[in-house]
């Protein structure tokens, strides 16, 4: 008894010992951030970056959220601080946060920097800046090796997701829609990457960006094998002109998922895995349907 007392008295030292050491991130936007010790009082203002710090074990210390972060059920007490360009700044600030995690494409930040309050910018475009954002937040709570672990147990429900393709869907092109359109998931966003890791091709180019604004006609033009997106905009496919002639409208070769299937499939965070076991889900009941 006495040397498991005394074995777990040194944990807990080296515990503290790391959780006092000085911590030092560069974020997105090339600025570099120190902090004596890890953050006590966190805001997140983008569900994929709540989803993450949840993930790693940020705990009591998330104070605010922005107003769609929705999982997981613990948070749902805390405070709505709005959105990517409605911040709501002088709320945050008053909740003396240590630091707020909030995407590049916040204009509304500048605000809240010049109240002196400290923002870290993240990026969550593709997989890469996943997993570096997955590791900085990991780093800022004091368990740097959570960001790893978290990464890889993605990687594994990838390749796990991958092995339940149907092989006849190898090679085939997709459209994935967002929202209702006219955006869609392009061959460079982190949707497309998980749909390349399926074995499955994008109709957007590379060159096109991450997610980019598509004419109508240019899906007509590509004419998809697969079509992705919300299930409740995709009985309307039909009425929309020319499409009623793609196969995959015809022949219903579609994947429509609800509305808490799609924020997993559209955010890019910890639960970017499990968002391709439901795409892999999908494309193997399309498989027997085809089979019967």
């Amino acid at each position: 008894m006495r040397r498991r007392l005394l074995t777990l008295g040194a944990a807990l030292a080296l515990s503290a010992a790391a959780l006092a050491q000085p911590i030092a991130v560069r974020d997105d936007r090339g600025s570099e951030h120190r902090f004596a010790a890890p953050p006590q009082r966190i805001v997140t203002l983008l569900p994929s970056l709540t989803e993450a710090a949840w993930v790693l074990g940020v705990g009591p210390r998330l104070v605010g959220v922005d107003r769609y972060s929705n999982w997981p059920a613990q948070i749902a007490a805390l405070p709505r601080l709005g959105g990517l360009e409605d911040a709501h700044i002088e709320a945050i600030a008053a909740l003396q946060p240590d630091v707020v995690l909030a995407s590049t494409s916040s204009r509304a930040m500048d605000r809240l920097q010049a109240l002196g309050v400290r923002v870290l910018r993240l990026k969550s475009d593709s997989h890469d800046d996943v997993r570096r954002t997955l590791e900085l937040i990991a780093q800022l709570l004091g368990t740097p090796e959570a960001g790893a672990r978290v990464w890889g147990d993605i990687q594994r429900q990838f390749d796990a997701a991958a092995a339940r393709v149907p092989p006849g869907f190898r090679g085939q092109r997709v459209y994935f829609e967002i929202g209702g359109g006219p955006y869609a998931a392009g061959t460079t966003s982190f949707i497309g990457e998980t749909l390349a890791r399926l074995g499955l091709a994008n109709i957007v180019l590379a060159a096109l960006g991450p997610f980019p604004k598509l004419n109508p006609e240019f899906v007509v033009r590509a004419r998809p094998d697969l079509i992705m997106g919300l299930q409740s905009e995709q009985a309307a496919l039909l009425h929309r002109p020319g499409w009623g002639g793609l196969a995959a409208v015809r022949e219903r070769r579609l994947c429509g998922f609800d509305p808490l299937q799609y924020d997993i499939l559209v955010r890019p965070g910890p639960r970017m895995g499990e968002g391709a076991m439901l795409l892999a889900d999908c494309l193997a009941a399309l498989g027997k349907a085809g089979a019967r």
